[in-house]
């Protein structure tokens, strides 16, 4: 019997979980429309925004092609990248 219980609040807590989870952000209703992208106000500059801003390197590039070659992603592709430009730097 003790047993049942528990079972049944555990699953109340956890419906009211998933409940409060669904709910947290209603989608959109046919009368509220969001302002296109173009129309919104920019976003604030950050440090992440400067590093995409800078123009790559030739040497970057072709590390990049020669990754791509490979096949590389993800850490592989990182750790190639940058040995490659540390090689080119070298020369």
């Amino acid at each position: 019997m003790a047993r049942l219980i528990t079972s049944l609040a555990a699953a109340a807590v956890a419906s009211l979980m998933l409940i409060g989870a669904a709910s947290a952000q209603a989608p959109a209703t046919g009368g509220q429309k969001m302002a296109p992208a173009s129309k919104m106000a920019p976003a604030e500059s950050s440090k992440a925004d400067s590093k995409a801003e800078k123009p790559r390197t030739a040497a970057s590039l072709e590390c990049s092609k020669q990754a791509d070659a490979k096949g590389l992603h993800g850490d592989a592709r990182r750790k190639f990248r940058s040995e490659c430009k540390k090689g080119v730097k070298a020369n």
